[in-house]
């Protein structure tokens, strides 16, 4: 995730419960909040991004126990259940699809272009033409 970041000095807090949930099957709360900065895609300048993650992952044997409707319901999320569960791993995870496709601050300019440029038409020039033609 360090090559999304302008700083990789940004602050990260999280908190990981287990829990049964209504049909009495096992489920972990993720919640994650901080500040990352990200590259601007605009400026490429960094942009403070606040993260805040609420995901809630039913835990499963295996994929294959999944039904077609469980899989297309956006309102759940599962996640295989293993011996080890690499904590950082799913951290990350969560928040990378969390991030923005394009962050960009509320208003910038390019790098090297200047904001309040009057546009020229090119067809500017065929006005100019049909002045002398006549």
């Amino acid at each position: 995730m360090l090559d999304l970041l302008t700083d990789p000095a940004g602050k990260i807090s999280y908190r990981l419960d287990g829990q049964l949930g209504p049909r009495n099957e096992a489920q972990l709360v993720l919640r994650i909040d901080g500040t990352l900065s990200l590259r601007c895609q605009r400026c490429l300048e960094g942009i403070d991004y606040p993260v805040k993650v609420r995901s809630l992952l039913e835990l499963v044997k295996d994929e294959e126990e999944l039904t077609q409707e469980e899989i297309e319901d956006d309102s759940r999320d599962f996640l295989v259940a293993q011996k080890e569960l690499d904590v950082v791993e799913l951290i990350e995870d969560e928040i990378i699809l969390d991030l923005p496709p394009a962050p960009r601050h509320e208003s910038c300019a390019l790098p090297g272009g200047v904001q309040d440029v009057e546009k020229v038409s090119p067809f500017s020039v065929l006005k100019s033409l049909k002045g002398k033609a006549q």
